[in-house]
């Protein structure tokens, strides 16, 4: 079976059309909600996790950066949804797209560059030359932090793509190969599948962390600039 090992990754069209937006959108309505004035115990579970995440990420932040808290438990828990139903046998994770990711990460980036740049100039300006830094090297520190700040979001977007694509990759690859030692060797097949197990299991941890990771870091670089 001569299979595309990179076929997963290809956007779908559903009649020509591109369903990535419609993926994109499907998330969100898996989050409940409750009408009601007692909550049952899914919601308040999630109510505690979202306000357990939203403390952990706010507590460095002032007032100004505090006005972020929606939009950085939005960001988490979007992503979160997205790689874990990622996870499904025949869906597509439209986090393994470095289009999608860095559409994400640039205005997030630039937004909290704009505003260290807009209330704190001077600070701002600061990153580019760390006190004490000898005259000669001045030019060339400040080309070297320049690019560093400029690959920020380059970074973000990278590292998400990367690591939710080679978790996928490497599922794929084993279960190809429990599929194939199945005819073969039913011991070594076992051995094989409790290792899939494993990576699966290892692959949602994966699938939350850099969901955290990518906002925290988005959260850093809003609080260096607040």
């Amino acid at each position: 079976m001569n299979e595309n090992l990179f076929a997963s990754f290809i956007a779908p069209t559903i009649l020509g059309l591109p369903a990535a937006v419609l993926i994109i959108l499907f998330p969100p309505l898996l989050i409940p909600t409750s009408k009601y004035l007692i909550n049952n115990r899914l919601i308040t579970t999630q109510q505690w996790l979202i306000k357990l995440t939203s403390k952990q990420m706010m507590a460095m932040h002032n007032t100004k950066g505090r006005t972020w808290s929606l939009m950085l438990v939005s960001l988490i828990i979007f992503i979160a949804t997205t790689n874990l139903l990622g996870l499904l046998p025949h869906s597509f994770t439209p986090t393994t797209q470095l289009s999608m990711n860095l559409a994400m990460a640039i205005p997030l980036w630039a937004g909290a560059v704009i505003m260290g740049f807009r209330s704190k100039i001077k600070n701002a300006l600061a990153h580019f030359l760390p006190q004490g830094t000898p005259t000669p090297l001045t030019p060339m520190l400040v080309i070297i932090e320049t690019i560093s700040l400029l690959i920020q979001p380059m970074a973000l977007a990278v590292r998400l793509t990367a690591n939710i694509t080679a978790g996928h990759l490497l599922m794929h690859l084993i279960g190809s190969a429990t599929l194939a030692m199945s005819t073969i060797n039913l011991p070594s097949t076992l051995i094989i599948f409790t290792i899939l197990i494993l990576l699966t299991i290892l692959e949602i941890a994966v699938a939350l962390i850099q969901a955290y990771v990518f906002t925290l870091l988005v959260s850093l670089y809003l609080h260096d600039n607040t």
